[in-house]
């Protein structure tokens, strides 16, 4: 009996030593995946979200127009269409700005601006984007060629728009200009990077917004 009790006293204590051991090799496997979790949840923050302004108010001699504008879904190249800031290091190369983002993908982002600039001008009886249900008389078609920081010839903002001014109504293009403004950075931090491109964005949307409306 005696023998047999130690036995079994034996086999408990195995047993619990199994399972204060299995305990152990659990925490041990969750708390990598938990440090991980927290490790990406933090890198996701981390990044400076911007956003670009519409350009302040555009004065312009031209009278009202009783048209409707739509401002149709800009095309770019990959590279430029996405939330990330692209920085050129030379004439052939390109990378993205580290811990920064914009807001929204970046076309999506002009073209939002595009139709503020011209609704607070007051000029037109309607302007919108596709799906808005517009009695649409003229449609602007743009091309982002360059939004970006250039490295090249000095830390400087550059955007480049390509503009075609369609007449809705029988399919032809009224005019068509390419615009361009560039914006020395005020000094190396991402702040003044995007502060440079946003100021040459609000000039380019400026001149966009006043030949538009010379033409209409």
């Amino acid at each position: 009996m005696t023998n047999m009790t130690g036995r079994g006293r034996g086999h408990m204590g195995g047993t619990a030593i199994m399972a204060r051991c299995t305990t152990a090799m659990k925490a041990a496997i969750l708390v990598p995946l938990l440090v991980a979790g927290l490790s990406s949840c933090g890198s996701k923050a981390s990044n400076d979200t911007f956003d670009i302004t519409a350009a302040p108010d555009v004065k312009t001699s031209t009278p009202a127009r009783s048209r409707q504008l739509l401002v149709a879904d800009p095309s770019a190249l990959k590279a430029l269409d996405s939330e990330q800031v692209l920085v050129r290091v030379s004439p052939s190369e390109i990378r993205y700005l580290s811990n920064s983002q914009w807001s929204d993908k970046l076309t999506r982002m002009v073209q939002a601006k595009l139709v503020e600039t011209f609704e607070n001008t007051g000029k037109l009886d309607g302007v919108g984007k596709p799906g808005q249900g517009l009695a649409i008389d003229y449609q602007l078609i743009t091309d982002v060629r360059a939004f970006e920081i250039d490295t090249v010839g000095g830390d400087r903002g550059v955007v480049e728009i390509s503009v075609k001014l369609l007449n809705d109504r029988n399919g032809s293009v009224k005019a068509q200009k390419v615009f361009s403004a560039s914006q020395p950075a005020s000094g190396t931090s991402n702040e003044a990077y995007i502060r440079a491109m946003d100021q040459a964005f609000a000039r380019v949307s400026a001149e966009i917004v006043t030949w538009t409306l010379s033409l209409l």
